[in-house]
């Protein structure tokens, strides 16, 4: 850790810090994720080497940089790209029950489903999408909106050509029918997760939410949301939610479908020249 300088904790995980440093070479902030293997099983430890390979794996602005991994001190460390806006659970806290407004709340969704198509097209299963996953950036000096980005791939998966995954992992309000259910899935379980984001985004509230497990699965499984506001939002965008919720994996759309949606395509015609900035400076 000699090249970093550390400046203070950002929070902990489950298996150990996460912490903002400065990388001296170059004077930028990073984000370095301490996981302690010296305690872990043989499946976490999988975890923890699965998280540096997803990560060394992907490059797009809307997802999380990677930039190194090592061990020390029984330890590895994975040093990435830091946000310095926090996730955008942190950016719905801050709405103290005021409403985005429906073109600010499409900006930053395109960026997610971008960044999700990209993920899918690399054969990868992100497994925990969630508005705390999702990290905001803003440097008002060399593009005008946030930008967010797809983050912790802890217990992403790597999918060959076909295959599916079967284990449960993920957030509970964020998990979709097919895997309350103990079902096969595959990339369809994130758009259900991008679904949840979106509602939340809407409603500033989850999707699901209950007082015990069991109820709560009782409602994703039989897909029972609260209606959005229909007085601040439009019909279409109403009709987007409900695409991304459909109970059956196989009628949800797409993360390449979803750039074909009218108001998705509608946007990113209006935020093409600012993503292409950030393109260019990747």
């Amino acid at each position: 850790m000699e090249h970093y300088e550390k400046i203070r904790v950002v929070g902990r995980g489950s298996h150990g810090l996460v912490t903002l440093h400065r990388q001296k070479q170059h004077n930028k902030l990073v984000i370095v994720k301490e996981v302690a293997v010296d305690h872990l099983n043989e499946d976490e430890k999988k975890a923890t080497l699965n998280e540096v390979r997803v990560l060394s794996k992907l490059k797009h602005p809307n997802v999380v940089a990677y930039f190194d991994n090592f061990v020390q001190d029984a330890s590895v460390k994975i040093v990435m790209e830091y946000a310095n806006k926090g996730s955008l659970h942190d950016l719905i806290q801050v709405q103290d029950g005021k409403l985005i407004q429906q073109d600010e709340i499409l900006q930053m969704f395109t960026q997610i489903v971008e960044g999700l198509y990209y993920i899918h097209s690399q054969k990868v299963l992100h497994r925990d999408l969630k508005t705390h996953n999702i990290f905001v950036s803003h440097e008002p000096s060399v593009y005008s909106m946030p930008i967010l980005k797809i983050g912790d791939f802890g217990i992403s998966k790597v999918l060959t050509s076909q295959s599916k995954a079967s284990t449960v992992l993920g957030t509970p309000s964020y998990l979709s029918p097919e895997l309350c259910q103990g079902q096969m899935y595959d990339e369809r379980s994130d758009i259900w997760a991008l679904g949840c984001i979106l509602y939340e985004m809407l409603t500033l509230k989850k999707a699901f939410e209950a007082p015990t497990l069991a109820s709560l699965v009782m409602k994703i499984i039989h897909g029972q949301v609260t209606p959005i506001d229909r007085t601040k939002y439009s019909a279409g965008m109403e009709q987007l939610l409900h695409t991304l919720l459909r109970i059956s994996p196989l009628d949800r759309p797409t993360a390449a479908m979803l750039l074909s949606h009218p108001l998705i395509c509608t946007t990113l015609c209006k935020v093409g020249t600012s993503l292409g900035k950030i393109i260019q400076n990747t």
